[in-house]
């Protein structure tokens, strides 16, 4: 199945490019780079061999380019939980 971005909290995100756009703690804005794991609360972003940083899935909103080149704009909070979990999850607004 082809990710989209209606269906793209029932995916696997790691391997997708990423950035913060937008958290209160300003010090986040602007980190990219590939998405290298996912845990319950944090994406692990950075490139493989360089340098990486951990950032709170709750704290952030993310612009993730899915790979048919679309950019989808995705709020932290929603991704919260662990990645096997996000499959039961219902998202209510759209």
């Amino acid at each position: 199945m082809r990710i989209t971005p209606r269906n793209i909290l029932r995916h696997e995100l790691i391997g997708l490019e990423a950035e913060v756009i937008d958290s209160p703690n300003k010090c986040l804005v602007g980190i990219k780079g590939l998405i290298l794991d996912e845990t319950r609360n944090t994406l692990l972003l950075g490139e493989p061999g360089g340098s990486k940083k951990r950032v709170l899935k709750h704290l952030a909103v993310f612009r993730i380019k899915l790979p048919d080149g679309t950019v989808v704009r995705v709020d932290g909070r929603v991704l919260v939980g662990a990645p096997e979990d996000r499959l039961k999850k219902r998202v209510y607004r759209w």
